[in-house]
């Protein structure tokens, strides 16, 4: 593999199983409030910030629509499903962070998540001391598929995107990925990945366990 020196993660359905949290939660919202969601509209929402995603439906209902009513809503609803639950931490994570920190690799976290939120759900997995540079969706001004996000990382931490790898579970991830020229390892959750998303990745994983293997 290449001289790996940084490796990026992305959070929501990587590093934490909240995808699926997020879709009920975005359901559940939108009968609340007389906005379907369907599995159509809530993919177009996976790994985008909360600017994109009120732009999305803006402009798909109107901007007389109870969008900020949804929202807010999926976001109580959201919290109270992990309350209720527990947050799932995926397979893997501890073990791959482990690795990561005795081969001297440096770790970051670069999700289009709020820091608030962010920053409670790697506490509540136990993980948020683990990373070298945490940067949150309202931390820039663009969303993935734009790669300011991971290159505002490797800036950051002083690496060569070249020697970056991304660990990334959704389509805009790893076009983010992609353009910021560094080399995708995707790690599917929600997102069956189809052939033009294979031919863009480096490798894909079945967990982050494998990801291990594939950093040997």
């Amino acid at each position: 593999m290449m001289n790996t020196k940084l490796v990026i993660f992305d959070m929501d359905g990587l590093m934490f199983d909240t995808e699926t949290v997020s879709r009920e939660a975005w359901k559940i919202a939108g009968k609340k409030v007389n906005i379907p969601v369907d599995d159509e509209l809530f993919s177009q929402f996976l790994g985008t910030n909360s600017t994109y995603i009120t732009n999305l439906l803006i402009n798909k209902f109107g901007e007389d629509s109870p969008y900020k009513d949804l929202i807010s809503e999926r976001n109580i609803m959201a919290d109270k499903l992990i309350d209720m639950n527990g947050l799932g931490v995926k397979k893997g994570l501890k073990e791959l962070l482990s690795y990561l920190k005795s081969n001297n690799i440096k770790r970051a976290v670069a999700t289009s998540t709020s820091r608030e939120r962010a920053l409670k759900l790697l506490t509540l997995g136990d993980v948020v001391n683990e990373f070298d540079y945490i940067i949150c969706g309202d931390e820039v001004t663009k969303s993935k598929p734009d790669p300011e996000i991971f290159l505002k990382v490797a800036e950051k931490l002083d690496v060569k995107p070249e020697n970056c790898i991304v660990l990334e579970d959704s389509r805009f991830g790893v076009y983010a990925a992609k353009n910021a020229g560094m080399n995708p390892i995707m790690v599917p959750d929600l997102l069956t990945p189809d052939e033009e998303l294979l031919g863009m990745i480096y490798k894909k994983a079945d967990d982050l366990v494998q990801v291990i293997e594939l950093l040997k």
